[in-house]
């Protein structure tokens, strides 16, 4: 799926780029100089060749990731270049993909791109600068709608002959926004000609990326062909990458059903998300005999919030002091313990893991931006914590303040049911994920114990979906996905603009002239210095406004893997990037000994 376009960035002020740069910087110079040859975590002579099967989740009905409609296939990014590639070795720094040059004008009023002269799609006609001038009106016109969001400060789209095209921003417009464009995937104009845009489709689209769709079989199994003839195999940001000629996606609907499946040899690769399976799940013959290998890769990417998030268009939670009170209902330090095997650190902020992250009392700094807004007096004042246990599962203090903050805010307990004005508080837990059990459960336990019945109701995917674009939800588990770059995202997470827009991720539904301000003071920040300060005053009014309750995060990718992989010596720090694997033919055909040898398939 559609990952967010701005997942590994990180903000500092643009450094202007004279005509014909090979890449912009947003801090300082690129790493990379104008010659470079290729990424050094790649392996620039990592084979080609070989297969990959990977696991998706749910279902799939769309090949449209564009869109909010429909459910989009997983791995559709494979088919599509964008302007720029980022480099995954350096904070936030892409380099021409598409485009040959890139010249951001001296007063930052506009951005130009000069695409290849050898860039085409998959029927073989060039990418144009009408293509790209195409593919940015449609998706602020019939796209997703965080799209309009991201491409808000651009004022107008310009074209200059078959290879030229020019952004020219709104004054004040994002720092961030010239290499947000970069990142924008161009589409085929002409192949979109008579059709919907807005409509889902299994329609295969034109793309002019390193793969095409292959085989494939509606909800259950899509298989990705690397194109030999792919115009940009060549590149110095692709060289050593885009290394397997197959790439298969089965679809599972439960997530044991796929671990068990993967330990079978159903699949090759891995990523683990779930604390007790990383913990007690990796056993049986195949793990025993070292065909499958498992390792946490250590990252330094920013983690942004997981949490509990309260619907406020919903009046139980339209009250901070209701969503202060549930916070103390959920015991972290206990499930961590009991659940998770101790794996987890805290969420103590909505940039976890990051110098954006606010703490302790607020810097006389932080208070000149927060005071003026109207904000309560403790968000300038205080320093933010939030209710802890000892881990042992008794939280009777806990749920005593959270009685006498329901109180405060006019419930009382009659017949052990919690109420107010005749109606008892009930609310619905929606989840699509059913290992999410086990950690609301307790929770659900809790809250019984303040008179708050709890329901918890598993829907499939695209029941979920769906629900989550019509914001039709009581309180759902989602993450916020932060970048190093705070940006332009943060309008559709909090922004009172996104709080009533259909497929937004404004998911809380805030609407605060306060947050407004500072949203837009984070996306207008001139520096790296400003966007510090800006996003941790952010933080601090968001966390003060209860609208979550925090989960936690980890510091690394936990991955498994059938024994038949090559990989660059050195890893990035702000990707995986598995795409820089490849299949070593040796360690395949030892492996596939090795399965027989031990009676696997």
């Amino acid at each position: 799926m559609m990952r967010l376009l701005a997942l590994f960035l990180v903000f500092v002020s643009v450094l202007p780029a004279a005509a014909g740069e090979h890449g912009l910087a947003m801090n300082g110079r690129p790493k990379y100089g104008p010659d470079f040859t290729h990424f050094d975590y790649v392996n620039p002579d990592a084979p080609k060749g070989g297969q990959v099967r990977l696991a998706a989740t749910g279902t799939f009905d769309s090949f449209n990731p564009f869109i909010v409609k429909g459910n989009a296939a997983d791995g559709l990014g494979l088919l599509f270049d964008t302007l720029t590639e980022q480099s995954l070795d350096e904070p936030f720094t892409e380099y021409g993909l598409l485009a040959e040059s890139i010249e951001l004008a001296p007063d930052r009023s506009s951005l130009t791109f000069r695409l290849r002269e050898g860039a085409k799609f998959h029927d073989g006609t060039p990418v144009t600068a009408a293509d790209v001038a195409f593919t940015f009106r449609i998706l602020v016109e019939q796209g997703n709608p965080h799209y309009a969001q991201y491409y808000a400060d651009v004022e107008r789209v310009e074209t200059h002959g078959p290879r030229g095209v020019t952004f020219v921003f709104k004054p004040g417009a994002s720092q961030e926004l010239p290499l947000i464009l970069g990142q924008l995937p161009v589409l085929s104009e002409k192949s979109w000609q008579g059709k919907d845009f807005s409509a889902s489709s299994l329609d295969i689209p034109m793309g002019s990326g390193p793969y095409r769709i292959g085989e494939f079989k509606a909800g259950q199994r899509l298989t990705f062909v690397r194109d030999p003839q792919y115009w940009g195999r060549d590149l110095p940001v692709n060289r050593g990458r885009h290394n397997f000629d197959t790439v298969i996606y089965d679809y599972y609907r439960d997530l044991t059903v796929t671990l068990e499946a993967f330990k079978a040899g159903e699949y090759d690769f891995r990523q683990e998300y779930n604390s007790k399976q990383w913990a007690t799940g990796y056993t049986g013959p195949a793990v025993d005999a070292g065909l499958i290998r498992t390792e946490n890769i250590p990252h330094k990417l920013s983690q942004g919030m997981q949490c509990f998030a309260f619907n406020t268009r919903r009046a139980i939670f339209a009250d901070p002091l209701v969503r202060q009170a549930l916070n103390y209902a959920f015991d972290f330090e206990w499930s961590n313990k009991n659940l998770f095997y101790g794996q987890y650190a805290r969420s103590t902020s909505f940039f976890s893991n990051s110098d954006m992250a606010s703490s302790g009392v607020p810097s006389p700094q932080e208070k000149a931006i927060l005071e003026p807004l109207g904000l309560p007096a403790e968000v300038s004042t205080e320093a933010f914590s939030l209710p802890a246990t000892d881990g042992s599962g008794n939280i009777r203090g806990n749920l005593r303040t959270a009685a006498e903050l329901l109180k405060k805010a006019g419930w009382d307990v009659v017949n052990g049911k919690l109420t107010k004005d005749g109606r008892p508080f009930v609310f619905e837990m929606l989840l699509v994920q059913p290992d999410f059990e086990r950690v609301v459960l307790p929770f659900q336990r809790n809250l019984s114990r303040l008179g708050i019945a709890m329901t918890v109701r598993m829907v499939d995917t695209s029941q979920y979906l769906e629900r989550l674009r019509g914001f039709d939800f009581d309180m759902i588990v989602t993450s916020f996905a932060q970048s190093l770059s705070p940006g332009n995202e943060q309008r559709s997470f909090w922004h009172s603009s996104s709080a009533d827009t259909p497929g937004s991720r404004n998911y809380c539904g805030i609407k605060s002239p306060a947050i407004d301000a500072l949203v837009d003071l984070v996306i207008a920040a001139p520096d790296r210095e400003a966007l510090i300060l800006r996003c941790k005053a952010l933080d601090r009014a968001l966390l003060w406004g209860w609208y979550v309750i925090p989960q936690w995060h980890s510091t690394s990718w936990r991955v498994a893997y059938w024994d038949k992989f090559g990989r660059p010596g050195k890893p990035a720090d702000y990707g995986l990037d598995f795409q820089s694997w490849w299949i070593d033919p040796v360690k395949e055909r030892e492996l596939a000994g090795k399965r027989k040898g031990a009676g696997l398939k």
